[in-house]
């Protein structure tokens, strides 16, 4: 059985790895190291690795203001997908919701990453709304667990 380590951004190469994972799948989105690092401050990030080999980033939006609905997204380089990867990155992020209150899970996904909206539908989430942000071209789409 392959093991991940995942762990914590905590410094600036694990940001640096974060971030590379976070762009190259959702490029329209790029950040910079210093959005990145803010990113780190307002949510709880993770990036996992096979050995000493990046496989991908976690991000988990808590819930706000009071409310009771968290954002989990997991990312998996398109080179280790399809080895449960993605599965336990997102049972990790979704683990890591409820324990902060969560009572509603949503992600969200590039639309033309079809292998993520693919990954989205079967762990149970439905799609909620399709927008473009104003002065972009990129779709994206929202989900929400059932």
């Amino acid at each position: 059985m392959t093991v991940l380590r995942v762990e914590a951004p905590d410094d600036e190469a694990r940001l640096a790895d974060w971030q590379h994972v976070h762009n190259v799948i959702v490029p329209p989105a790029a950040m910079s190291l210093d959005e990145v690092r803010g990113r780190a401050r307002r949510y709880r990030l993770e990036v996992a690795y096979l050995g000493d080999v990046l496989v991908g980033c976690t991000t988990v939006r808590p819930p706000a203001d009071g409310g009771a609905t968290a954002t989990v997204i997991a990312r998996v380089l398109a080179e280790h997908r399809g080895r449960g990867f993605g599965g336990e990155l997102y049972a990790r992020g979704l683990e890591q919701a409820r324990a902060l209150g969560a009572r509603v899970i949503e992600t969200v996904v590039l639309a033309a990453n079809e292998d993520g909206l693919r990954f989205a539908l079967r762990h149970g989430f439905a799609e909620t709304e399709r927008y473009v942000l104003p002065g972009e071209s990129a779709e994206w789409i929202d989900l929400r667990l059932g």
